[in-house]
C-alpha cells in the first residue's frame, strides 16, 4: 500500500478558554467503556475548484486551522488528553479528561500523487485510504499521549481529502458528526466575514452548541472507580484478517421496495426503511458466508440512547450514548423464512430497546465494569450495522462545493461491519461501506436477491 507524503503537522487550540474549558471532564460508563475501542475515523473527499485562486492550498489550511480554532472553543474537550488518577490505599483507579495541560488537536497536512477518481473508480475502496488518517490502529486508551482529535488534509493531484480521527472515548457518532457541522457552519460564517471584509466571526453564534455536562446514572459519577491496577488489564490490540472493502448504493426507490416488501410479508406497516435494508444485508451476507444450517448468527445495530431515555437528553449532548442491540438465530431459520420475518426480528429488538433496559444496563455495568474489546463484544458470524444515513454528513462544506463521497479509515473494522452513510444525492438515498472476507465478497457479488436491490451509483 502505497501512503501519503507529510508537508507539516502542528497542534490547534481553542481560540479562547472558557470557564468550562479549564476544568477536569468526568467519564460516563458509557464513554469508559470505549477505552479498548478504536478512534473513530471519518472523512470527506472533495475536488478541487477548477478555476483555483492563488495560493489556494495555502489558504484553505490556513482557513481549516484558524475554523478549527474556533470551533475548539465550544468542542473544548478535544482539545486535551486523557489521564489516569490512581491510589494505592484506598485503592482507586479512573480515567477523565485534562481538557488545560495539552498541546491541543493535531492537524497534519499531506499530499498523494493521485486523483479524485484513482480513489473512486475502483470497485473497492483502495487500501491507501487507510493512510489519509493519522492515529492509525489507535485505540482510545492511547489518548493519554494522542492528541484526542487529529485532522488530516490530504491534497490530491485535483482533490483534497479532509480525514478527522476523534477518541471514541469522548464521542459517539451523534457527537462526531455534530462537531463537523459545527466546524463546517464556522467555516462557512469565516469566509462569508472575510468577504464582506467583516472582523472574526462570532464563535458563540452556532446552530447546535455541544452540551458537556455528563450524563450520570443517579447515585453515580462523577468520578467512577474502574476495578483495575494496570490498563493492561482492560487494553487490547485488535488486528483485522485481510478484507475487501466495497460500498454499495441504494438508491431511495429501491429502498422504499423493500420496505414495502418486508410490511408486506410481515402483515404490518411499523418495519422502517433501515430495518429494512438491515434485513436484506444480515440474510445475503448469511447466504454468502455458507454457513451450516444450525450456526448462530446475529444482526447488530448501533443504536443512539438519546431519544430512548426518560427524559430524553438532546441531541447535541456531547459523548457516547450509544447502545447496540442484536436479533439472533440460527443461519438455517433465517434464509429459511422470507425478508419480512427477518425485518420483524430487528424491528423487536429496536423497539423493545428503551430506557428501562438501557438503566439495567448501566446498573449491572457499575456493579462489573466491561471495556469492550472486539473478541468479546462481536461474535463470529454476525453483522454489525454501524454509523446511520441520519447524520448530515453532505452538508459539511470547506470551501470546494459538496463532498464526492464520504470515506472510513481503518478503524473499528472487521468481517461483517457495515457502515452506513447518507446518498450524495440524499432523498433517503444509503451508501453501505460493508467489510468480509474475499470468498464472501465475491459469493455477494453473485446474490441475486442483494444485487437486485443495489443501484447504480449517481
Amino acid at each position: 500500500m502505497n501512503s501519503t507524503s507529510p508537508v507539516s503537522e502542528c497542534f490547534v487550540k481553542p481560540h479562547r478558554s472558557t470557564q468550562d474549558s479549564t476544568q477536569l471532564c468526568h467519564l460516563t460508563p458509557w464513554d469508559l467503556a470505549m477505552l479498548s475501542v478504536h478512534y473513530i475515523q471519518k472523512g470527506l473527499l472533495f475536488e478541487k475548484p477548477q478555476d483555483q485562486p492563488q495560493n489556494f492550498t495555502r489558504n484553505l489550511l490556513h482557513d481549516l486551522k484558524h475554523s478549527l480554532s474556533l470551533t475548539l472553543v465550544h468542542f473544548y474537550p478535544l482539545a486535551g488528553r486523557l489521564v489516569t488518577h490512581q491510589t494505592q490505599d484506598p485503592p482507586s483507579y479512573s480515567v477523565s479528561v485534562d481538557c488545560v495541560n495539552s498541546p491541543g488537536a493535531k492537524f497534519i497536512h499531506a499530499t498523494v500523487d493521485l486523483t479524485v477518481s484513482d480513489i473512486l473508480s475502483p470497485v473497492d475502496v483502495p487500501a491507501i485510504v487507510q493512510s489519509f488518517f493519522d492515529h492509525d490502529r489507535a485505540v482510545s486508551h492511547d489518548g493519554h499521549h494522542m492528541s484526542l482529535l487529529s485532522i488530516k488534509v490530504t491534497e490530491l493531484i485535483d482533490g483534497v481529502f479532509i480525514g478527522c480521527s476523534m477518541n471514541h472515548s469522548l464521542a459517539d457518532g451523534t457527537s462526531y458528526w455534530n462537531f463537523f457541522n459545527a466546524w463546517s457552519e464556522i467555516f462557512q460564517s469565516q469566509s462569508q466575514s472575510k468577504f464582506k471584509g467583516e472582523q472574526d466571526v462570532d464563535v458563540t453564534n452556532i446552530s447546535h452548541k455541544p452540551i458537556h455536562k455528563r450524563w450520570f446514572p443517579q447515585g453515580c459519577g462523577p468520578i467512577i472507580n474502574l476495578p483495575f491496577k494496570h490498563h493492561d488489564e482492560f487494553v487490547c490490540r485488535f488486528e483485522a484478517p485481510k478484507l475487501r472493502e466495497r460500498i454499495f448504493h441504494f438508491s431511495a426507490e429501491s429502498i422504499a421496495k423493500l420496505k414495502a416488501k418486508a410490511n408486506q410479508e410481515s402483515n404490518t406497516t411499523k418495519i422502517s426503511s433501515f430495518q429494512s435494508l438491515s434485513a436484506l444485508v444480515w440474510r445475503c451476507i448469511t447466504r454468502a458466508r455458507r454457513l451450516p444450517h444450525d450456526r448462530k448468527t446475529s444482526c447488530k445495530l448501533a443504536m443512539n440512547n438519546r431519544s430512548r431515555m426518560e427524559p430524553p437528553l438532546p441531541q447535541e449532548y456531547f459523548g457516547n450514548v450509544l447502545h447496540a442491540v442484536s436479533a439472533a438465530m440460527t443461519a438455517g431459520e433465517l434464509l429459511e423464512h422470507d425478508l419480512g420475518w427477518a425485518a420483524w426480528k430487528i424491528h423487536l429488538a429496536v423497539v423493545n430497546h428503551n430506557n428501562g433496559v438501557t438503566l439495567e444496563f448501566l446498573k449491572e455495568w457499575l456493579k462489573s465494569p466491561v471495556i469492550y474489546q472486539h473478541a468479546r463484544f462481536f461474535e463470529p458470524d454476525s453483522v454489525m450495522m454501524g454509523s446511520s444515513p441520519r447524520f448530515n454528513m453532505y452538508g459539511n462544506e470547506f470551501g470546494m462545493g459538496k463532498a464526492v463521497a464520504v470515506l472510513s479509515g481503518y478503524a473499528n473494522k472487521f468481517d461483517g461491519k457495515v457502515t452506513s452513510y447518507p446518498g450524495r444525492e440524499g432523498g433517503g438515498s444509503v451508501d453501505l461501506e460493508m467489510c468480509l472476507l474475499p470468498d464472501s465478497m465475491c459469493a455477494l457479488e453473485s446474490d441475486q436477491e442483494f444485487m437486485n436491490a443495489v443501484s447504480a451509483s449517481n
